[in-house]
């Protein structure tokens, strides 16, 4: 995980209102790799839709529903997760070479950055009217998404951690063995420290303990 051109990308929410999202890059090409991106993907699953590229801003009309985070409870959390599995299996389906053109590596297309917080539902359904957060998308390996995933679940939704088996069945596939995932949990908090630790802006000690209680976890 980088900010080469072929990896992920640093992004500002400068300006919203209720209709738009300006999102400031760090370069023109990072703006342009986004805009890109969220156009490949809206043929497959719902994404911010892009008004404009401008430069370094990129100008989108935002997805509206409610954060999954907040949706989820240990009542819904199956039904939840579930729907998250569903989702990302759609996203890794994505053919990765059209919607991070250039990038030069070979693997699946990887949200960098999947959990219910990154999931918007319908206002009166737990059915999914969304995807955000997609500064971090590169291409890598599946388990990245899911890992993280069950990352957010740990951390955040400990009372939802016994429906975590329906993140996986709606992806379809068996719950992974535990090795590969925390080490895809782990390479991502270190990451974040990294990145926190280059921008100065003092998140760098949280994720330096986020990556030591990621690491004591015993499956």
């Amino acid at each position: 995980m980088d900010n080469t051109p072929g990896g992920p990308s640093r992004s500002k929410l400068c300006d919203r209102s209720n209709d738009l999202r300006r999102f400031e890059f760090d370069t023109s090409d990072q703006a342009g790799r986004h805009a890109r991106l969220l156009r490949a993907l809206a043929t497959v699953v719902p994404v911010p839709y892009v008004r404009s590229v401008d430069g370094t801003t990129v100008v989108c009309q935002p997805v509206f529903g409610r954060d999954g985070a907040k949706v989820l409870t240990a009542e819904t959390a199956a039904t939840v997760l579930t729907a998250c599995g569903r989702l990302l299996a759609k996203i890794h389906r994505v053919d990765a070479s059209v919607a991070l053109e250039g990038s030069g590596r070979t693997g699946v297309l990887v949200h960098g950055d999947f959990g219910p917080h990154r999931v918007r539902f319908a206002a009166r359904a737990l059915t999914i009217s969304g995807v955000v957060g997609w500064e971090h998308a590169h291409v890598g390996n599946p388990v990245e998404d899911l890992a993280w995933c069950e990352w957010s679940l740990r951390s955040r939704h400990p009372d939802c951690f016994d429906a975590l088996p329906h993140l996986y069945h709606g992806y379809g596939i068996e719950v992974p063995p535990w090795r590969p995932r925390q080490a895809a949990m782990l390479a991502k908090c270190r990451y974040m420290a990294k990145s926190a630790a280059q921008r100065k802006d003092g998140t760098a000690s949280l994720w330096q303990r986020r990556t030591a209680i990621t690491s004591a976890w015993r499956s």
